[in-house]
């Protein structure tokens, strides 16, 4: 993953996929932010802001910007359905 590519996933313990999506993450030492929205009010906000829904897993590719700032340039719902673009983004 490009150096200025950052990941965060939004993850539910309870959700099968989020929990092939991080171990898809871990096996192939991809760094990545977990954000369990089942822990933090705030955070499930953050899902639905992104993605307008509360469905996870919820993949989010920020890139940082000349000062510093992030920017969301991608995301994804689900893991098995989009495993294919999520990980041509990873492999940039």
């Amino acid at each position: 993953m490009e150096d200025k590519l950052e990941l965060e996933l939004y993850t539910r313990p309870t959700c099968s996929d989020c929990q092939d999506a991080k171990k898809y993450l871990v096996s192939n030492h991809i760094p990545y932010a977990n954000k369990d929205v089942s822990q933090n009010l705030s955070l499930e906000e953050e899902l639905k802001k992104i993605s307008g829904t509360r469905i996870v897993p919820l993949f989010a590719f920020y890139k940082k910007g000349l000062f510093g700032k992030r920017k969301l340039i991608k995301h994804f719902t689900g893991f098995e359905n989009n495993k294919n673009e999520i990980i041509s983004m990873l492999t940039m």
